[in-house]
């Protein structure tokens, strides 16, 4: 039976000790697990030997987007402790005196009601304005306009670290830096695009001086990143939105790229879903700015992207779905199981893997 599209086919057993719960020393000294799919020969490289892999014609294309601290600790009018975890980057109005707003998941004893103040320090505060489904509510941010609201969050907040990394004390000063591309430049994620986290500037620089062009877009990875799939047939799985902007510049990069014969590498299953929806309407990738609600699963057609650097993933996701689409389900699980004989670390701080699809 065929079990590309049920959920029971994703499924894999993780020994629980190879959940990274820190990055490497270097960002490029992870291992990496590079697939050719069209003789599905494996081979095993450390991440900073990419540069060997990718040619020069070719192009890199990141994702970045920006973690902000989505993470508040704080206390209710009553005293009671209250934990937020933003969804979403406050947005801003241009009308004068119009308070920021957001939706967050609220942990607290007692359900706070609509009016009550949530204090998380001097210079931020929350008004619960409506209390929303599944443990969520609308609020008003109240912030300190000397420091400006990213530079208020950063100091308030905490880097929301995935579930299955364990912080008793919270996220510690390297998580501040490591939970973070070195090319993060846009805010608005509550989730690091983590194939991007095994890049350091000077690996960016030699891949660019051997006449590789990258190329930027901008997804910023939300909470239902982390949603489980609760369908056995995956086709029936519901995706989330993610906002997308993908600039001229990286559009007029990837033609120039194909026209020379060159492949284009997405880093990152979030690179891959934007490149791909912002060809869904012409057919080829367009400047694209908007929501993104692509889902992809085996027998997707990838327009843009020919190869995909990526970390590895949680049974049962989505984004298993995806790489599947790219180099087909058993041979991922295949790459998944000497991964794990071979000590390789999964997840966000883990190790890295490349899928190079044949020309």
């Amino acid at each position: 039976m065929n079990n590309d599209l049920t959920l029971k086919g994703y499924n894999y057993h993780l020994p629980k000790n190879t959940i990274a719960q820190h990055p490497t020393n270097k960002r490029d000294n992870s291992k990496l697990l590079v697939l050719q799919t069209g003789t599905n020969s494996i081979t095993h490289r450390r991440f900073s030997d990419i540069t060997r892999i990718i040619k020069p014609e070719d192009m890199l294309v990141v994702n970045n987007t920006r973690v902000f601290p989505a993470r508040l600790l704080g206390q209710k009018e009553t005293g009671g402790k209250a934990e937020l975890f933003l969804l979403n980057f406050p947005a801003t109005y241009e009308e004068e005196n119009t308070a920021p707003t957001a939706t967050a998941l609220i942990k607290s004893s007692k359900k706070p009601k609509p009016g009550s103040v949530i204090t998380i320090n001097k210079s931020l505060s929350c008004t619960v304005l409506d209390i929303l489904d599944g443990g969520k509510a609308q609020l008003q941010i109240n912030f300190d306009h000397n420091l400006g609201l990213a530079e208020t969050l950063q100091q308030a907040g905490q880097v929301p670290l995935p579930p299955y990394i364990d912080r008793k004390n919270g996220c510690t000063p390297e998580d501040v830096i490591r939970y973070q591309t070195v090319y993060a430049k846009e805010t608005g994620a509550v989730a690091a695009p983590t194939a991007g986290l095994h890049f350091t500037g000077e690996l960016l620089g030699k891949i660019e001086r051997q006449g590789t062009r990258v190329g930027y877009i901008t997804l910023h990875v939300g909470y239902g990143t982390f949603a489980p799939v609760r369908v056995e047939k995956i086709t029936e799985h519901r995706i989330h939105k993610e906002y997308i902007n993908i600039p001229e510049e990286t559009v007029r990069k990837v033609e120039a790229t194909k026209a020379r014969g060159g492949r284009i590498w997405a880093v990152g299953t979030t690179t891959v879903r934007a490149l791909e929806y912002g060809a869904q309407q012409k057919g080829h990738l367009t400047a694209t700015e908007g929501w993104c609600d692509l889902y992809i699963y085996p027998g997707f057609t990838f327009r843009v992207i020919d190869n995909l650097i990526t970390n590895f993933h949680l049974p049962d996701s989505s984004l298993m779905f995806l790489v599947s689409a790219l180099c087909g389900r058993k041979t991922l699980l295949n790459c998944y199981e000497q991964a794990i004989q071979k000590g390789y670390r999964f997840f966000s701080y883990g190790d890295a893997m490349a899928v190079l699809a044949e020309p």
